[in-house]
């Protein structure tokens, strides 16, 4: 056991006094707080001294039994950029028991610092808890503080103090910070490190195995982060970790779009190569699996819109009663677009009961790890038999489940004589304080996950099932002051019409699992909602961000009407989807299917996909430690061959780097990813992969059934290295046959010089999302410029023109598989530039097999040589519904 001294004299206090919510709340470890009358920092026990932070306002000493030990002089001191500090040792210095670590001056801390309270903490609280601790004491320097005892009971090993700490700091270069995925990615890879890893930031400090912690740091955009860690691959894992956050790169999320009995979710859906992309599509196609029928960017019954996500959540934001409306009529925040009709459903949960004082520390610790393992079961267990948006839900739990500082703080209340029940419900209710006091609307919505994860381990420890919602009427609309994840997904998705909600936001997990499962939802409502009667009729029509109580016959018999028109719309084009899709003059127009699993490959033929345009392979290659082996990655493409039936499979190799980034996979630094290692540059930098995955591809049967598609291609000899490749593969493993190799047109250097890789190749595939990125020179993930980056820009339809003709001289096809190819209002013009095979969302299939039968190609062929004409996306989309529009019995746009 080992005694910590007092390395201060003044008043010893509970950390609970401190003004800081990370002290206050032991996110950085428990122990104790004094308010210092010296001016001098002593050593409370002998050890090492691990770091000084740089403005020398905090020394952190590790112990000889392992224990590390924070010493923080002051709050907020960080600020005064050391001065009134000096310093009196150095990193790497031994230290005896009550030997001087620094001076400072209390008349400087006290005009500049928030408090003078200096926290003295134990920061590996998965391996110590303190015990007789001395607070509501005057202490002098020397005095006893606390024990440290192991968790365990036994001493920890001594650590070897020779391997020198390894520190590298940068600036977080991320829209939106350190939030959940960043903090769950770097904890992630934290955890499958040898050294532990210190994030520090603003002054506080956070273990990186610790999502929680990470995101209780606060870290902005533009703020310093430093990482620090200690052992003989430090360093080397600190420019690993430091690439990973350097190469995180942010989408807006793009709401799926489905439709469902009593529900229609009208929306935008975006594919093409983003990791955000991939997974809207999984959703797509989860939704998709229970029958729903996608119903994207359609208004007017049909054709004349964008098809385009512009922030669904962001615009209706006032809460309340609509001006001049009647009593029932409510207005919220739009989480999920559509309209449905229902009847109400309340759900009221009352809160769980926890006892303070435990039955032991033993009975209490082995209570709290069989609850975690309990709910860490059922979790990988809907983990194995979910996708998408849902998978993704489970996946934060997990991860949560096992939070490095969740789980310590609990383990140190425990080791208080707490019961296991009130130590859990105290780590994660002070995790999410912090959270919600940081101010982001972000982090305070991960909160969400946090009680959520709560209320589970609780009812485990009661030994009570989870929490169920009642057994759902046909077409329910579910009224709640709030709805958990794990809640939503255990619901019977065919049952459920809407979601009106009190509380909640419009980028929660519960949002993005509703526009997932193309649930019309409304959020932050307001307590008004509440008093809605179970069985009321309510239409909720997410578009306007509205919701109807019980409204009178005429408004409820019109949104009847308009659900059933969209409905038969749907069904006569879904019977017609498995028609080979010609124009109305004949000309034959190929519509494959985007695809990212064996899942969405049965939904694309279920939705009379003629095959698969672009098979996405990152999602054999992300979320994991290592590549994909040669046989996991045959096991996957003979999977979704088969589920294809002999329809073509076009399956682009590994499109990883800009924003795609691997943890296995540290890729250089780069100030701009998006114009570094991308696509086929990064499959030639690192051969090893692309030849495994090249052998797995040649090795899918029937192999004729397969083409190969490279990404980012910008010049013919990139196209010849990998040709050479894959005939060596093709050698070794004794495969007769050719494949058809095609190269994707993302940039306007492979549009200008489309000839020459037409020479080259036997298709073109033009990635519209990248290609409208480089031409505008706008971020695609610029949360400011999402409204600008237009696939219908002239000069995008200047290039794709260019690249069809250029391919013509050629006899080379040329498809489309980027997000132009599922908007409704492009179709026509690209048809009319001479492309003849689209790849789209799956669920889209139907609907847009529908529009081209519609069309001529000489029709076509005017559209998009007036649209090549025009100054701007907008004139071009005006152009495009105007024209359109007497084909579906539309009135032309204003």
């Amino acid at each position: 056991m080992l005694t910590l001294h007092s390395p201060l004299r003044g008043w010893c206090s509970s950390l609970d006094e401190t003004p800081d919510e990370v002290f206050a709340q032991r996110l950085l470890g428990d122990g104790v707080a004094i308010d210092p009358i010296g001016d001098t920092l002593h050593a409370p026990c002998d050890g090492e001294v691990v770091s000084i932070a740089s403005s020398k306002h905090a020394v952190a000493i590790r112990a000889d039994n392992g224990a590390e030990i924070l010493l923080h002089v002051g709050i907020d001191t960080v600020a005064l950029g050391g001065v009134g500090f000096e310093s009196l040792v150095q990193a790497g210095d031994r230290v005896r028991r009550g030997q001087a670590l620094l001076k400072f001056d209390l008349d400087v801390l006290a005009g500049g610092a928030k408090s003078l309270l200096t926290p003295l903490l134990i920061t590996n609280g998965e391996r110590f808890s303190i015990a007789n601790v001395c607070a509501g004491a005057s202490v002098d320097v020397g005095d006893v503080l606390f024990d440290v005892v192991a968790v365990d009971g036994e001493i920890a090993a001594a650590i070897d103090g020779s391997s020198q700490e390894q520190t590298l700091g940068f600036v977080v270069p991320l829209e939106h910070g350190i939030h959940a995925r960043p903090a769950a990615l770097i904890a992630n890879f934290a955890k499958a490190q040898s050294s532990e890893i210190t994030v520090s930031a603003h002054g506080r400090h956070a273990n990186a195995r610790s999502a929680v912690s990470l995101m209780a740091l606060g870290v902005k955009h533009g703020d310093e982060m430093t990482i620090s860690a200690r052992g003989p691959s430090a360093l080397a894992a600190l420019e690993q970790l430091k690439q990973l956050v350097l190469g995180i790169r942010e989408a807006p999320h793009a709401a799926p779009i489905s439709a469902k009995p009593g529900a229609l979710s009208p929306g935008g859906a975006r594919d093409g190569g983003s990791l955000r992309a991939a997974q809207d599509m999984a959703q797509l196609a989860a939704s998709a699996r229970r029958g729903v029928v996608g119903d994207a960017g359609t208004v007017h019954a049909g054709f004349g819109v964008s098809g385009r996500s512009e922030g669904d959540a962001g615009g209706e934001r006032a809460v309340g009663m609509l001006p001049g409306a009647a009593i029932n009529r409510l207005r919220g925040v739009i989480a999920s677009r559509g309209l449905a009709v229902g009847r109400a459903v309340t759900l009221k949960v009352e809160e769980i009961a926890v006892v303070e004082a435990g039955r032991g520390i033993g009975h209490e610790s082995a209570e709290f790890e069989r609850a975690r393992d309990v709910v860490r079961t059922r979790l990988n267990q809907l983990a194995e038999h979910s996708q998408g948006a849902a998978k993704e839900v489970i996946t934060a739990h997990l991860e949560f489940i096992d939070d490095w500082e969740l789980v310590a703080s609990a383990r140190r209340a425990i080791s208080r004589g707490k019961s296991a029940a009130f130590a859990w419900r105290r780590a994660v209710r002070d995790s999410a304080d912090t959270l919600r006091a940081l101010g982001d609307p972000r982090m305070s919505e991960r909160v969400d996950d946090l009680i959520d994860l709560e209320s589970q381990v609780l009812l485990a420890l009661s030994g009570e099932a989870p929490v169920s919602i009642p057994m759902l009427p046909d077409r329910a609309i579910l009224v709640a002051e709030d709805l958990k994840p794990s809640q939503l997904v255990s619901l019977d998705a065919t049952k459920l019409t809407g979601i009106c909600l009190a509380g909640g936001g419009p980028t929660s997990h519960v949002a993005i699992l509703a526009a997932a499962m193309g649930v019309p939802a409304l959020v932050a409502l307001g307590p008004a909602v509440l008093s809605v009667e179970d069985g009321a009729w309510l239409v909720l029509d997410t578009e306007q961000g509205a919701l109807t109580i019980s409204p009178d016959q005429t408004a409820l018999a019109a949104a009847e009407q308009t659900l059933t028109q969209r409905r038969q719309r749907q069904q006569s084009e879904r019977a017609a989807a498995h028609i080979d899709c010609r124009t109305a003059d004949g000309e034959r127009i190929e519509v494959f299917a985007n695809l990212g699993s064996v899942a969405e490959a049965q939904v694309a033929v279920a939705h009379g996909a003629e095959g698969c345009g672009l098979l996405r392979t990152e999602f054999l290659f992300l979320d994991r430690d290592s590549p994909p082996s040669e046989e996991e990655q045959l096991q996957q493409y003979q999977g979704i061959a088969q589920a294809l039936e002999h329809r073509p499979l076009v399956i682009r190799t590994l499109d990883i780097g800009g924003d795609k980034p691997i943890p296995y996979l540290p890729l250089p630094a780069e100030e701009n990813p998006a114009l570094g290692l991308r696509g086929v540059r990064t499959s030639l930098w690192r051969p090893d992969l692309l030849r495994v995955q090249l052998r797995a591809i040649l090795r899918v049967r029937p192999v004729e059934q397969c083409r190969v598609l490279l990404p980012m291609i910008t010049d013919p000899a990139e196209i010849r290295a990998v040709r050479r490749m894959l005939d060596e593969v093709r050698k070794e493993l004794g495969v007769a046959q050719l494949l058809q190799v095609g190269a994707m047109i993302e940039t306007p250097a492979s549009a200008v010089i489309a000839g020459r890789i037409a020479r080259e190749v036997d298709f073109l595939s033009i990635g519209t999302n990248d290609l409208t990125q480089y031409t505008l020179a706008m971020d695609r993930g610029h949360a400011e410029l999402a409204h600008r980056i237009d696939g219908l820009h002239p000069a995008v339809l200047n290039l794709i023109a260019m690249t069809v003709d250029a391919a013509d001289e050629h006899h080379k096809l040329v498809a489309v598989c980027g997000g132009l190819a599922s908007e409704p209002a492009a179709v026509p013009i690209l048809i009319g530039l001479g492309v003849r095979e689209l790849s789209v969302v799956p669920t889209l299939v139907p609907q847009l097999k529908s529009l081209i039968r519609t069309l001529t190609v000489e029709a076509c062929r005017e559209l998009a040589q007036r649209a090549l004409t025009m100054d701007t996306a907008e004139a071009v989309r005006a152009l495009a519904n105007d024209a359109m529009a007497p084909a579906r019995g539309l009135q032309p746009a204003d």
